[in-house]
């Protein structure tokens, strides 16, 4: 029979959370097994992150890990870093630019925050990315995680990082029984990441932890017995590791029909817009349309949204393409019909800059991932007459 989660020695949260505390002689062991499994092949992945002990590399490398895989991301850091190899470079870059070496990444809110922050660092404090949490903090898109993280990698500060491997790992080891997305548990978890945290090597400390839930400490089927903190373990001992962390039940994913118009001019030329710089994927050009409303044929809603946002009236030729993309709260299928100007200017009703562009100069803008799969079929065929009769 298991013993229960209080009798371990760093002690767990049940149904009320109270500032979980791991006692002192029990520090050095949880550190060492960590440390010691992370210095071995088996935990420690080549990453050219990990390589450097340049500020702005790693804080490019956090930014970019936020929301996108270890394997997804390295092509795009060291194309990113060709482009803009130091944070003078990124703060003089168009935005555009920017976004385009960013484009497929997703969540285009972290390259804009990117911009914005380089800016900051050479007009506020000399081209340097701050090494004091009050500084770092003041930039754009830095919350304490990528705070923690930057400081304690690149300037060996003892800031414990808290993401969601993180938060895995804990509430594993210490059995915590309280819902993890809420800010109360949270704080506690910071509160817990902080007392374990190897104070002389923070960096490396807080790689390791990470590494360990990326790894090991999976959502779903962890690798429990190659686990270094295996024997210090509530949820392991309970026989029950996956049933933390506690989150509530996801709700269902909502759908939405997106129609767009591939308007061309007398040159062949295929009219785009750009989308506001707030807001979800700001800044990225794509083709006008929209949401469709309920009970409105497809056809429509593009002859509408064109209409609405451009002030022009467009024959509807055919459904050119369609593709399905999942956001991260939501999924979308764009529909891509073939239009016919009829009357009107395209003129912008909100500041959206609106391009006639060839379709070889696409590739110089930056597109959210489904238009692209559409310009990609464009561009294939374009040497098809029909598409442009």
């Amino acid at each position: 029979m298991p013993r229960s989660p209080g009798s371990f020695p760093f002690g767990s949260l049940l149904s009320t959370v109270t500032a979980p505390t791991a006692q002192p002689k029990h520090h050095h062991a949880f550190r060492n097994e960590l440390l010691t499994w992370f210095a071995g092949v088996s935990g420690y992945r080549n990453m050219p992150w990990r390589s450097t002990d340049d500020p702005y590399r790693i804080w490019i490398s956090e930014i970019m890990l936020q929301q996108t895989r270890v394997a997804q991301a390295k092509p795009y850091y060291e194309r990113f870093l060709a482009a803009f190899p130091t944070v003078e470079a990124l703060a003089v870059a168009d935005l555009d630019e920017v976004l385009l070496k960013w484009e497929g990444l997703g969540y285009y809110s972290r390259a804009r925050n990117l911009h914005r922050a380089a800016q900051q660092i050479v007009e506020q404090f000399d081209g340097q990315v701050p090494d004091t949490y009050a500084a770092i903090r003041s930039l754009p898109g830095i919350g304490p995680y990528t705070a923690a993280a930057v400081l304690s990698i690149a300037y060996n500060r003892p800031h414990a990082v808290l993401d969601g491997n993180v938060i895995r790992v804990l509430t594993r080891v210490f059995a915590i029984d309280a819902d993890a997305t809420k800010s109360r548990t949270k704080r506690h978890l910071q509160a817990l990441a902080d007392d374990v945290l190897e104070p002389t090597q923070p960096g490396t400390f807080n790689e390791a932890i990470m590494e360990l839930g990326a790894t090991v400490c999976t959502p779903t089927a962890p690798l429990c017995l190659r686990c270094p903190l295996r024997s210090v373990c509530a949820g392991y001992a309970a026989g029950q590791p996956e049933a933390f962390p506690i989150t509530p039940k996801k709700k269902p994913t909502p759908h939405f029909d997106i129609a767009v118009g591939l308007v061309f001019n007398d040159q062949g030329d295929l009219l785009i817009q750009r989308r506001p710089e707030e807001g979800l994927l700001g800044g990225l050009w794509e083709f006008p349309g929209g949401k469709q409303e309920p009970g409105e044929a497809l056809e429509a809603t593009c002859q509408r949204e064109l209409r609405e946002e451009l002030g022009i009236e467009v024959a509807v030729e055919d459904l050119f393409g369609r593709v399905k993309h999942a956001y991260t709260h939501f999924k979308i299928t764009l529909h891509a019909f073939r239009c016919r100007l009829l009357s009107g200017t395209p003129t912008p009703q909100l500041d959206q800059p609106l391009r006639w562009v060839r379709l070889a100069d696409l590739g110089d803008y930056a597109f959210p991932r489904a238009n692209r799969r559409i310009i990609d079929r464009l561009q294939a065929q374009r040497q098809t007459p029909s598409l442009f009769d």
